[in-house]
């Protein structure tokens, strides 16, 4: 006999006398497009000495889950594969040698898949705590970007007063936190975006010149604007529409840091090509930043107390 037992949090049943907690999760039943999505029941697993349950309140939503509902990332499992990305909640149970988390801790954390849920089962150190002065909506949005964000402008290349910067797609998740960051360090941000309103969106938020790449060529504008100097850095997140250009944006010993591709993988570069400048180039990854333990810590804290001050503003 099933019994149903009215919930206090999480929905869990008793099947001779045992409680069986269950949580609902968003699954992409196979790669496709948006039909492929379904919502399901599923059981919450016991917790590993090291997990934490969350009970999510709020959840962000990022390209990066499309792509893996499209299946231009691969899956780590063959179909039911639960999307999103990036959480916010309250800890509701602890495993055994817990050390960093308490129950009712409000918790946040970036990491591939599993976020759309009512609950997550999570190993305690991909987690961070939120102070009291950010909310689970604002730390649950800027956890995947802001701290994306913290590793471009602080471990890929480490941009300060001096620096000329010229950012792709600046009008976008990343690009609008970046925007402000980037004005919070002092330096000189040259962003793109793809139409009027999209760069008008951009210099509300930071850039001090931005280009409508739908109506001028990139290039030509920011050589302009540096006296064809060209840029200390540029950011690019576009991949093969942009690329070849981005390199040409540089000055001497110039860098560009790549860390996506929205119109596609550049497949054109050959090494010969760094020494028409001696330039740099580095793929970076969120997730090999986010592996180390202190560095979650501390860019997290930067991160929020950028948004606690308001030099942040994700609205």
């Amino acid at each position: 006999m099933l019994k149903k037992i009215q919930p206090t949090s999480s929905i869990f049943f008793l099947k001779k006398n045992v409680i069986t907690f269950l949580m609902f999760s968003i699954v992409a039943t196979n790669p496709g497009d948006t039909s492929v999505l379904k919502k399901i029941q599923l059981v919450i697993e016991p917790l590993k000495a090291n997990d934490v349950l969350i009970k999510h309140h709020s959840i962000g939503v990022n390209f990066i889950d499309i792509y893996f509902r499209k299946g231009l990332y691969p899956w780590p499992k063959a179909n039911n594969l639960i999307l999103g990305s990036e959480a916010a909640g309250v800890v509701e149970q602890i495993g055994s040698d817990v050390k960093n988390f308490n129950i009712g801790d409000r918790v946040a954390y970036a990491q591939a898949n599993n976020a759309y849920s009512t609950h997550r089962i999570i190993n305690e150190n991909l987690l961070v705590k939120i102070p009291d002065t950010v909310s689970f909506e604002q730390a649950a949005s800027s956890m995947l970007k802001g701290l994306t964000v913290r590793y471009l402008l602080n471990n890929s290349f480490k941009v300060n007063s001096s620096h000329a910067v010229l950012f792709h797609a600046a009008a976008g998740g990343v690009g609008l936190i970046a925007g402000q960051w980037l004005k919070e360090i002092g330096a000189r941000a040259i962003g793109t975006a793809g139409s009027e309103s999209k760069c008008n969106l951009a210099k509300q938020y930071g850039y001090s010149e931005v280009i409508n790449y739908s109506e001028k060529n990139f290039l030509e504008e920011v050589l302009s604007m540096t006296n064809d100097q060209g840029v200390d850095v540029v950011y690019d997140s576009v991949g093969k529409d942009t690329m070849h250009d981005s390199f040409k944006s540089l000055k001497k010993h110039g860098t560009v840091v790549s860390f996506g591709q929205s119109s596609g993988a550049y497949s054109d570069l050959k090494m010969t090509d760094l020494a028409f400048g001696s330039f740099h180039l580095t793929r970076p990854t969120l997730f090999h930043f986010y592996a180390d333990r202190a560095w979650l810590e501390n860019a997290s804290s930067e991160l929020f107390s950028l948004i606690a001050n308001q030099k942040i503003l994700l609205d």
